[in-house]
């Protein structure tokens, strides 16, 4: 009788494996900027946070790639960075730090676009959000879910172990 359990062609792991350059890179800048907005005024969402009429009217194009980096408070942080490195690891391993780097700016860029012009609608609903701040690095997170999904279509993922 053997000591060991039967071999099975089942195989359970934690994780994408060994977290990648870019990756820990957009995690630890994010997790900075998290510290210092939390320990500092709100001016900072004011000046860097994605607000639609800044954009347009005073030229503050910089808010297109500085929201990203701005989040409201620890959960909002904590799985934003989950999705990064749940599904950026791969990504990254596959594509390489450089082209990982421009989808990721790219696909949070974008969603910082759509934002934009989702607030220039002429409806109601979408010109609240014209003075509205948004922040979050959701964007480029659904970015990364969507090349992780069409890279990995049969992939099962556990999301605290619910679905």
């Amino acid at each position: 009788m053997s000591r060991y359990a039967p071999s099975s062609s089942m195989s359970y792991s934690f994780g994408p494996g060994p977290i990648t350059f870019a990756v820990k890179w957009i995690i630890i800048t994010n997790v900075v900027v998290f510290v210092l907005t939390t320990f500092t005024s709100t001016a900072a969402f004011e000046y860097f946070g994605l607000i639609p009429e800044r954009v347009i009217e005073r030229g503050w194009i910089w808010q297109l790639a500085t929201y990203m980096f701005l989040h409201g408070g620890a959960l909002h942080i904590l799985f934003n960075m989950l999705g990064v490195w749940m599904f950026g690891v791969e990504l990254e391993r596959r594509w390489g730090t450089a082209t990982f780097t421009k989808y990721y700016f790219l696909t949070g860029v974008g969603a910082g676009i759509c934002t934009l012009l989702v607030s220039l609608l002429p409806f109601d609903w979408a010109a609240r959000s014209y003075g509205t701040t948004t922040i979050g690095a959701s964007g480029a997170v659904y970015g990364l879910l969507m090349a992780w999904a069409m890279l990995f279509p049969h992939r099962r993922i556990l999301f605290m172990f619910v679905f």
